[in-house]
């Protein structure tokens, strides 16, 4: 099988169910959206393989998971509105983000301020995430009704997570961090 199709050589894609839509259509944009973030998750794990800190056989279990359900969301956000979504998100999956971000949230020092993002190139990168995270939830709710509130909350949650996770990472590498302060 060949990877490339020519079918989107005049600017439009497949959404599930094969109907066509312009690229720059406001779900290809959300779903997009969603495989950037994915692909900087991909990122900040290829940088933490090599490292070794506490929690992180479970950090990598969690990245996984959530790679295989940013996947899922994107299914979501490429069905089209009256199709039945073959690979629903579950809430299940918001919950399980809830409990990691309160298990790795209280091993950290409380904040006290704005940090900046950056420190190791995992921890960054999980930083970027986050970003993208967060635009993929405004490029979500552009979409309109069609997208289930489970997907605009599984977003909301997963850049919590990315947040509390980066901190984390940076502190476990030796990383300090560095805030804002007053009148900077």
């Amino acid at each position: 099988m060949k990877i490339y199709t020519k079918t989107g050589d005049k600017g439009t894609t497949s959404l599930i169910y094969g109907s066509r839509v312009a690229k720059n259509d406001p779900l290809v944009n959300a779903y997009g959206t969603c495989d950037e973030a994915n692909s900087m998750i991909g990122l900040a794990v290829s940088h933490l393989q090599s490292e070794f800190f506490d929690g992180k056989d479970t950090l990598m279990d969690e990245f996984h998971q959530i790679q295989t359900t940013l996947f899922h969301v994107g299914a979501e956000l490429a069905t089209p509105a009256g199709k039945e979504v073959k690979w629903k998100l579950e809430e299940s999956s918001i919950e399980a983000l809830e409990q990691a971000i309160d298990q790795w949230d209280e091993t950290l020092p409380s904040l006290t301020n704005f940090i900046l993002p950056g420190g190791h190139p995992g921890g960054a990168a999980l930083h970027v995430a986050r970003t993208i995270v967060r635009r993929a939830e405004r490029a979500s709710l552009e979409v309109g009704e069609h997208v289930s509130p489970s997907v605009i909350a599984y977003l909301n949650r997963l850049s919590d997570y990315l947040f509390v996770v980066g901190r984390y990472v940076n502190i476990q590498l030796g990383q300090k961090e560095k805030g804002l302060h007053a009148g900077e």
